[in-house]
C-alpha cells in the first residue's frame, strides 16, 4: 500500500516517544490509509485514500454512503 494519501496527499509524519522520564526516541506517525474503489464515469478505479478524506467525500455527498 501507499504511504500518501492520493487526494489529501497527507503522509507519515516524524516525532519522538516520550517516556515518564522524559528519554526522548524518535518514532514515525502514519496516516490512516485505506483502499477504497470509485465509479467515476463508469470505470471503478482503486485510490488509496485516508480515513478523513472518506469522511469529507461522505459529508459533501461525492461519496455514497
Amino acid at each position: 500500500m501507499a504511504s500518501r494519501c492520493e487526494i489529501t496527499g497527507k503522509g507519515k509524519q516524524h516525532g519522538n516517544n516520550v517516556s515518564f522520564s522524559l528519554r526522548r526516541t524518535k518514532r514515525v506517525f502514519k496516516p490512516n490509509l485505506q483502499k477504497k474503489t470509485f465509479v467515476i464515469d463508469g470505470q471503478k478505479v482503486t485510490m488509496t485514500v485516508s480515513t478523513q478524506a472518506i469522511r469529507t467525500l461522505k459529508k459533501k455527498g461525492i461519496l455514497a454512503k
